[in-house]
Formats: structure tokens, C-alpha cells, sequence
């Protein structure tokens, strides 16, 4: 079983930067990690950046505002956001294989 927590969201105004967590635990044995998704009210989840291999790939959207990173020994993901937007607004969602978390909120008022 794998456990996956996210945080680092909360209320900013548009500008402002983030930097969001996602962490895994239990038995990571060949599961590694997706990368981060989006779901506003109402919508479906959408990718933000995702691991490709060999490297990561970004929505169009958070291109050159957004960074994906992660940390092996610590088994985190990180999601540096820059100049954020109204439009970033949503749950932010980290998966794991097949293993989800509950998702951190972000809200970026004009």
C-alpha cells in the first residue's frame, strides 16, 4: 500500500508564488510518481506537468511559470508556481502509480 500526501496550497494573490509538496510513503517498490493534476469546481482533472520519460512535460498553461522536481531520498515531488493566476485556482492533486492523495487547495485572488 502506498500513501500520498500533498500540501503547500493556500490563499495568495496573483503574482505570487507557491511551492507544493507531495510525499510517499509504505512500499514504493517500482511505483514512481506521476507528476501533478488539476480539478477546478466542477471539472475534470487536468495535467499540470507529468514525468516522461526521459524528463517532464508541461500544460501549455504553467509553461515557463511552473517547475516540476522531485527528491529521491525523500520521496517527494515538488511544484515550484510563479506568477500565479485566478485561473490556477483548484485542487491540486499528486499521484503515485496507481495511488492517489486528497489534494492540497490553492486560491490565487485578483
Amino acid at each position: 500500500q502506498v500513501q500520498v500526501e500533498e500540501s503547500g496550497g493556500g490563499l495568495v494573490q496573483q503574482g505570487e508564488s507557491l511551492r507544493l509538496s507531495c510525499t510517499a510513503s509504505g512500499s514504493l517498490d517500482g511505483v514512481n510518481p506521476r507528476g501533478w493534476f488539476r480539478q477546478g469546481p466542477g471539472t475534470a482533472r487536468n495535467l499540470v506537468a507529468a514525468f516522461v520519460q526521459p524528463g517532464i512535460i508541461y500544460a501549455p498553461f504553467v509553461k515557463d511559470r511552473f517547475t516540476m522536481f522531485r527528491d529521491n531520498v525523500k520521496n517527494t515531488v515538488y511544484l515550484q508556481m510563479t506568477r500565479l493566476k485566478p485561473e490556477d485556482t483548484g485542487v491540486y492533486l499528486c499521484g503515485w502509480g496507481d495511488f492517489w492523495g486528497q489534494g492540497t487547495q490553492v486560491t490565487v485572488s485578483s
